[in-house]
């Protein structure tokens, strides 16, 4: 570690770059200096996106309920081991019980609004289809997610010709949540790990996707991304509950890598 002056095993969580390489490049015959993010099959699968209140997805309930089926819903739990968790799925299962419609609002934080937005206008109204089916239905692989939003298509995109509208605008958002946006920061659009991802497999192999390899870049994102639950009571959703006389609840946007 000396000998590279290497410091600490890992890179701030503000950065996206986790190594800096001087690559000879044989194609250009240039020497640029690029980042990677490593990510690392060694131990428990790495995250994409991390979960945070800044992730949240607010949605007014469309319909009414009384103040003991809120409550009643609030209360929702279920047993992993000996802990008791929220029950998300639940929650929602029992909205819709009561003739009740989830209806996208927000999201929560202006600054991840507007970065996804910068990426593609209507990905916060895309993201937010996904989360309900997500917590509505038995998928969390992203592929299947988003297959299921193609064919609900709640956008109304003209899909005559087969365009893969969603397929496309989602890669677009984990290419750029992988190489540099942050929900909590500002985005500008510009890369922080301006090479690619370095995989460290199980066999202690290493894979790199470059960004010149930008279709097996997206396709490699796409096929072994995951939605998972975070901390409800960490990250403040999951529950009813009502402003100025509407009710609303809170779902979490949270990304991680399959394996």
């Amino acid at each position: 570690m000396k000998s590279i002056n290497c410091i600490s095993l890992r890179a701030s969580s503000s950065a996206k770059t986790d190594i800096t390489i001087i690559v000879h490049d044989q194609r250009t015959n240039q020497q640029p200096t690029l980042g990677f993010s490593i990510k690392s099959q060694l131990g428990s699968p790495s995250t994409l996106l991390n979960a945070g209140e800044t992730t949240n997805f607010v949605y007014y309930i469309d319909g009414n309920m009384l103040a003991n089926e809120i409550e009643r819903i609030n209360s929702l739990v279920v047993k992993r081991g000996k802990k008791e968790h929220a029950d998300l799925r639940g929650r929602i299962k029992a909205i819709a019980q009561n003739n009740c419609q989830l209806i996208f609002d927000r999201v929560d934080r202006q600054v991840f609004s507007n970065n996804l937005v910068l990426i593609d206008s209507l990905l916060p109204e895309i993201l937010a289809q996904i989360l309900i089916d997500f917590f509505s239905k038995e998928y969390s692989l992203l592929t299947d997610l988003v297959n299921e939003t193609a064919i609900s298509n709640p956008l109304k995109y003209d899909v005559q010709n087969e365009h893969k509208f969603y397929e496309y605008k989602i890669k677009r958002f984990l290419t750029d949540v992988a190489l540099g946006m942050m929900p909590s920061k500002i985005w500008s659009g510009k890369y922080d790990a301006t090479g690619g991802y370095l995989i460290v497999k199980e066999n202690g192999e290493v894979l790199c996707y470059h960004i010149y390899n930008r279709n097996d870049f997206e396709d490699y994102l796409l096929q072994n991304t995951k939605l998972e639950t975070a901390s409800s009571s960490r990250y403040k959703y999951g529950k009813i509950y009502s402003e100025n006389g509407q009710l609303y609840v809170k779902l979490n946007l949270q990304i991680r890598f399959i394996k």
